[in-house]
């Protein structure tokens, strides 16, 4: 981790207009893949580094401080190399369920995936979930399976641990790798009970109006297969590497061995059989390497002007946090709102030592910070990156998915916010 400290005192305010990118490329990120899908998937990699050639432009240039540039260069490294190495290693990990699945089978494969993404990262996760999630489902596949497994799996499993978009970009600026578990486990234990009780409820539902299938699929239901499991141990290399600070880039390069040794070590068969590609890596890579550019300076304008902006008790920052995240991503988002905390008591979000300080006084607002972005990403196809590949994913196997206004109305505004409801009023109570 770099050890660059910003000192705000000299730091040159950037102009509003330069922020102008970020905005341009959030909204092409939630509105071109729907509206002019096969051209977005052809040149979103352009749009992404034009924007944030843009913005490296003005500070290399413009306002000369290319450290700014660098240091969020060097976390995007960092970022990229957790989430590349544990989609290999997902990857390479095959879960073969035979059945229908019943109920309460469909729950306890939620819950292993929701536990899966505190592992794996919400990607790793996802990709290894949900086609045995879909092909145990197929009979009676609906909009419900869709949802929950985002709510779950896509969002509530990257909640507990800084092992993917947001929280790992927290780790990256100093939030200890347990905080999250040892602050947030009610809240996030709150959360995870409501949802599957209330999947459990509504898929009992679904289940008994099924038609019932008899033959092969019914024989054996229920029973579970890995392969891959020599991925294993790749796996706890990368965890082990999180912990390694010195000297720099070492964690990365362990990761990235590993994810190599993985990927070589994996037999074909099993890459075949989870239809694996670097086609999503390649995707969040480009994408994110123009919003950990573009967004410098945000993170800059939201610590300077802290205090203008009015974001002054917990529940204001689980809110707006939590409302952004829905429509934005809420990978920046969260780290823009912790800037703004930070920058509240002059304190800021580039100096590791600064942010220890803010979690001694500010437990409250980071909770709610955290809990708002992880929570509030599953509340639309755009919230987080992983929602729109369970969609693409799931109809490429056949199967319906709700569309963006479907998902919101039918799925987020009835079912989940009233657990975004319950969790508030867990952490802060009312």
């Amino acid at each position: 981790m770099s050890n660059f400290i910003l000192a705000t005192a000299a730091q040159t305010e950037p102009s509003q207009l330069i922020m102008l990118p970020f905005a341009v490329l959030l909204l092409a990120v939630a509105l071109l893949p729907v509206v002019l899908k096969r051209h977005w998937e052809r040149y979103y990699h352009l749009v992404a580094l034009f924007l944030a050639a843009v913005t490296t432009g003005y500070y290399l240039f413009g306002i000369r401080q290319p450290k700014r540039i660098l240091h969020e260069a060097g976390d995007y490294i960092h970022f990229m190399a957790l989430v590349v190495s544990l989609f290999v290693v997902a990857g390479g990990i095959h879960v073969q369920i035979r059945g229908r699945a019943t109920p309460f089978f469909n729950c306890v494969l939620l819950f292993l995936g929701t536990i899966a993404g505190n592992v794996l990262g919400t990607i790793g996760a996802s990709m290894l979930f949900i086609r045995p999630w879909i092909r145990v489902n197929k009979y009676r596949y609906t909009g419900l399976h869709t949802a929950f497994f985002i709510f779950l799996v896509s969002n509530l499993g990257g909640g507990l641990t800084p092992m993917g978009p947001p929280l790992f970009l927290g780790y990256l600026k100093g939030v200890p790798f347990w905080w999250i578990v040892q602050h947030c486990w009610l809240a996030w234990s709150v959360a995870l009970l409501s949802l599957l009780l209330t999947f459990y409820l509504v898929d009992r539902h679904n289940f008994r109006r099924a038609p019932t299938i008899v033959g092969e699929e019914e024989s054996g239901a229920g029973k579970i297969r890995i392969d891959g499991l020599r991925n294993i141990f790749f796996l706890a290399i990368i965890l082990g590497a999180l912990f390694v600070e010195r000297p720099p880039f070492l964690r990365e390069a362990v990761m990235l061995g590993a994810a190599v040794g993985s990927y070589f070590a994996t037999p074909k068969s099993v890459h075949a059989a989870n239809e694996f590609s670097f086609a999503p890596a390649k995707e969040v890579g480009w994408l994110f390497l123009g919003i950990f550019l573009t967004m410098v300076p945000v993170l800059d304008y939201m610590q300077l002007h802290a205090r203008d902006l009015a974001i002054d008790t917990p529940a204001k920052f689980y809110w707006i946090t939590g409302g952004l995240s829905a429509v934005l991503d809420n990978a920046p988002t969260y780290l823009s709102f912790l800037a703004n905390a930070l920058g509240r008591i002059d304190l800021s979000i580039e100096n590791p030592a600064a942010v220890h300080e803010f979690l001694g006084s500010g437990k409250a607002e980071m909770v709610a910070i955290s809990m708002g972005a992880v929570l509030f990403g599953a509340a639309t196809y755009i919230g987080n990156s992983p929602n729109f590949m369970i969609k693409a994913i799931a109809e490429q196997h056949g199967m319906h998915t709700p569309s963006f206004i479907g998902f919101v109305l039918k799925f987020s505004l009835p079912i989940l916010l009233p657990i975004l409801l319950l969790v508030y009023w867990v952490i802060l109570g009312g």
